[in-house]
């Protein structure tokens, strides 16, 4: 029969493992949204969706980080473990990428697209700008999406390690 802590360790693996999966996986989605060769209206649209996206990273993330510090506290791991603190370290990249970064280029990207009816056709800077604006937020996407993905190798392979 197993005692509470193992039961309430369980919990928190269970916990710490839903919330990355729910808090970041759909963020992956935005890959599509941040796509080429939209029309105004329909990056306009992406970019909304993109907006409500953010809404997992910024609640299971959180707690996916809240649950994980907790464990390293009631285990016998450490913060200066390999894998935990790559982890971390991984976390901040991935905070000042998306947030830091990419956000005010969301910011410019949107506010680019301002306007009404066809304003890309009327001003071809615009338009041009808004191309430029949109690879660079894509570049930044991909940058924090392949942290993320070296983030969930570390926390499946840190068993191996440990």
């Amino acid at each position: 029969m197993r005692n509470g802590a193992d039961v309430m360790m369980q919990w928190l693996v269970t916990i710490h493992v839903l919330s990355a999966v729910i808090g970041i996986g759909p963020t992956y989605f935005g890959h599509i949204l941040l796509r080429k060769k939209q029309s105004r209206e329909q990056l306009l649209g992406s970019l909304s969706l993109f907006g409500l996206l953010n809404y997992f990273p910024k609640i299971g993330g959180s707690i996916a980080v809240v649950s994980g510090i907790v464990l390293v506290a009631l285990s016998g791991w450490k913060f200066s473990d390999l894998w935990i603190a790559g982890s971390l370290l991984l976390y901040v990249l991935i905070q000042v990428v998306a947030v830091a970064m990419m956000g005010p280029v969301l910011k410019q990207l949107v506010q680019s697209l301002g306007g009404t009816g066809d304003h890309q056709e009327r001003d071809p800077a615009a338009a041009d700008s808004s191309s430029v604006l949109l690879a660079k937020a894509s570049r930044l996407y991909n940058t924090a999406s392949i942290l993320g993905i070296v983030l969930f190798v570390l926390m499946i392979l840190k068993p191996v390690w440990s």
